[in-house]
């Protein structure tokens, strides 16, 4: 029906149905394969800008970069007004585009010396977000654009706070302590939502804590270990380390709580250079989730879909069945951005965005996606050894941990290839708490990068 009506209003604009009916579907059918080409030379610009040492070449691939990303968003933007002639699409474009180019302007000034590849692709993967999200529901993109407009604000003054307050590394004990009391406040306030108790609702936003402990907890873990790796000292930390991971299991945030996990025992073995430390946490890990398995109910149900999602399809294989529908139905090419069903898809616009990424734009579009991920964090473990203090490398390491884990997480469950954890794609999904945090990450990262890089030529 809003098809017919979309196609009125252009028939009376321009008079002739038929050819008004032609050129909306050459111009969805030939987008598909023109965003996909542009999104592949933008993935191959990430992989090769490094050949060489000509920095004007640099330059001239990072600007190509950016092209490429306004393009791909006319289009977009383009074929879904076309679709719905609503203006709000027009105005959104202009919003988005205004966000994009201040972003691209002003941290390369702030973050003098900062990473241009990271934040290209950190802009690229909002602008994806921005129109698949704004494809499902006008109102949630909305709250998307004002959640990443806020936060990349605050983003600007990180290099400035890191700069003034050079002592980040004292207060590991401090940043446990808080860490511990944000993810236990749920238990007092929080609500439950899809079958798990991590948000705390404010008026009418859903805030997740274990979003922003993540980040703390990465701060605590770097802060500890640099200081010492004895012993006494790693039992202390680690048992500390345990106690926000069983909190979020008792709040059946699981996702949240293999991230954490995860990371820490990362952090560890790079800190202690110890295969011991390492070993027996992937054995305790291994044993927790057994555990687990037989504690929650919820567990089992995700792994019974994961296992074999086509005989619970009505039930507990719902969500994995529809995601694997949704991909396979786009193929490698997509069915066209608005052609789509991605509204059948549970929770499309979050945890299984990619699904309805592929099934619109397709599979060779959701390879180059999960090349850009890898790309960001490739360059983050780069920032990471370029760090010469060690608190700075292990923060930034852990960081770089959480983000490709989290990636890992998401597209793995979407896919079959793990059973499903319910956490979103960095910076794509919809979710105040997730692109908030995110682009937090990816700030921090970038700012003790530029930190390091002064003191070290000073």
């Amino acid at each position: 029906m809003d098809k017919q009506k979309a196609a009125q209003k252009l028939m009376d604009i321009f008079g002739d149905m038929n050819f008004i009916g032609v050129f909306h579907s050459i111009l969805v059918e030939s987008s598909k394969y023109i965003i996909i080409f542009l999104f592949a030379i933008y993935t191959w610009h990430c992989f090769t800008v490094f050949i060489g040492k000509d920095k004007d070449r640099k330059e001239k691939v990072y600007k190509k970069q950016k092209r490429i990303m306004y393009i791909i968003h006319f289009i977009c933007s383009l074929v879904l007004f076309l679709n719905s002639l609503d203006m709000k699409i027009l105005v959104f474009y202009l919003l988005q585009l205004a966000f994009l180019i201040f972003v691209g302007k002003a941290y390369p000034y702030v973050y003098e010396g900062m990473s241009k590849i990271v934040l290209n692709n950190m802009l690229m993967l909002l602008m994806i977000g921005f129109i698949m999200i704004e494809r499902l529901s006008l109102t949630n993109v909305t709250r998307q654009m004002m959640f990443a407009a806020g936060i990349s604000l605050v983003g600007l003054f990180i290099p400035y706070l890191i700069e003034k307050f050079k002592y980040f590394d004292r207060f590991g004990w401090f940043y446990a302590v808080i860490g511990i009391l944000l993810l236990a406040l749920v238990f007092v306030i929080g609500k439950e939502m899809y079958g798990a108790r991590n948000w705390i609702k404010i008026g009418g936003f859903a805030l997740q804590p274990s979003e922003f402990v993540k980040i703390i907890f990465v701060f605590f873990a770097a802060a500890l270990l640099a200081k010492s790796t004895e012993f006494h000292d790693v039992v202390k930390v680690t048992i500390v380390a345990a106690i926000h991971v069983l909190i979020l299991v008792a709040e059946k945030d699981l996702g949240a709580a293999l991230i954490f996990f995860i990371t820490y025992l990362v952090i560890l073995y790079v800190a202690t250079q110890n295969i011991i430390y390492f070993g027996a946490g992937l054995g305790a890990g291994m044993a927790a989730a057994v555990i687990a398995y037989h504690l929650f109910t919820h567990v089992q149900n995700r792994v019974i879909a994961w296992r074999d999602p086509w005989s619970t399809i009505a039930k507990q294989g719902y969500q994995v069945a529809q995601s694997l529908f949704a991909i396979g139905t786009g193929g490698w090419f997509g069915m066209g951005l608005g052609e789509g069903m991605p509204n059948k898809i549970p929770v499309a616009e979050s945890d299984f965005i990619f699904s309805a990424l592929c099934e619109e734009l397709g599979a060779f579009f959701g390879i180059c996606l999960i090349l850009v991920e890898i790309s960001c964090f490739i360059m983050f473990i780069n920032i990471s050894l370029k760090m010469t203090r060690r608190f700075y490398k292990l923060t930034a390491l852990g960081l770089s941990v959480e983000y490709v884990f989290q990636v890992f997480l998401t597209i793995g469950g979407v896919t079959k290839f793990i059973p499903s954890t319910g956490v979103t794609l960095p910076l794509v999904s919809y979710g105040g708490s997730s692109v908030i945090s995110t682009i937090i990450l990816f700030s921090i990262i970038q700012g003790m990068y530029v930190l390091d890089e002064k003191e070290e030529s000073s």
